[in-house]
């Protein structure tokens, strides 16, 4: 049978009473520290990405070019080169790009027109060595910028690119508006000044 002990709040024994309340202590603080450093690993984790995105984005062309390979040429000075990612990017968005060395390769073999754009930072540079030849054997012009991880987060891809062919017109069909103008505008552009180079 159940006996009442009237001394204590809880009717157990003054030690047991004292028992369950450090348990329930114990259970309060350990569970405080736990949230404490989960917000902890939290802030540390979003300290290290601001950490490691403002290391990114300090990462200068200068500084890329001291990581590319001494036959990356013609290689886009840092004005062209924000241009021609610029327009990777528009082109991604349009499904105008092929990506990727298998890819360029088949489509510039099958005389597809548009501008090839190689990372110069690549690494064996011989994935990449006979990509010039097949672009000047079908005239296509190519052009190296410093940085992989760039080009693939031009061409909307969360992985570095080794090569990207932009296309002067959509895989399928696409509407002609002020959007394809103005495309056509900024393609002409670095097709000129990369033609430029060439010459």
């Amino acid at each position: 049978s159940f006996a009442w002990w009237p001394n204590t709040p809880s009717g157990l024994p003054g030690g047991a009473a004292a028992a369950a309340a450090a348990a329930a202590a114990a259970a309060a603080a350990a569970a405080a520290a736990a949230r404490a450093k989960a917000a902890a690993i939290t802030a540390m984790g979003k300290d290290k990405g601001d950490k490691a995105t403002a290391e990114k984005a300090e990462i200068s062309y200068d500084e890329r070019k001291k990581y590319i390979s001494i036959i990356a040429k013609p290689l886009a000075d840092e004005k062209l080169c924000k241009k021609v990612l610029k327009l990777s990017k528009k082109a991604a968005k349009r499904k105008q790009i092929k990506r990727g060395v298998k890819e360029v390769v088949k489509a510039i073999r099958k005389n597809t027109k548009g501008i090839c754009v190689l990372a110069g930072d690549i690494s064996p540079i011989d994935v990449i060595t006979h990509i010039p030849i097949v672009c000047e054997d079908s005239k296509v012009p190519y052009v190296f910028v410093p940085s992989k991880e760039e080009l693939g987060a031009s061409g909307l891809s969360k992985r570095p690119t080794s090569c990207m062919l932009i296309l002067p017109k959509p895989v399928k069909g696409g509407k002609d508006d002020d959007e394809q103008k103005e495309f056509d505008e900024a393609y002409s552009e670095v097709e000129k000044k990369i033609k430029g180079m060439e010459g």
